[in-house]
């Protein structure tokens, strides 16, 4: 195991060799489904990969439907009232 290898990016697993001893694999860490902002909830159509795989293109990025929409129609109505004063 090379000390290279120990670092907190990838993850121990322990592995049974054919001999019937238990070794120890640093394994890449798996990464997580990215998660909306706001209500937690996982978001749809962007799949586990790499950071800039995990980016939509769109305002509000780390937010759900739901919830960029609320977002866009509440920045809509403060620059309104905004005018309107």
């Amino acid at each position: 195991m090379k000390p290279s290898q120990r670092v907190s990016m990838r993850r121990k697993k322990f592995v049974k060799t054919p001999g019937g001893r238990t070794k120890e694999v640093f394994a890449k860490k798996i990464s997580k489904k990215p998660i909306c902002a706001l209500c937690k909830k996982p978001l749809h159509g962007i799949g586990k990969g790499a950071k800039t795989k995990r980016r939509a293109e769109r305002p509000y990025p780390n937010l759900c439907a739901s919830c960029s929409r609320k977002k866009i129609i509440q920045d809509a109505r403060k620059r309104f009232l905004s005018i309107q004063e």
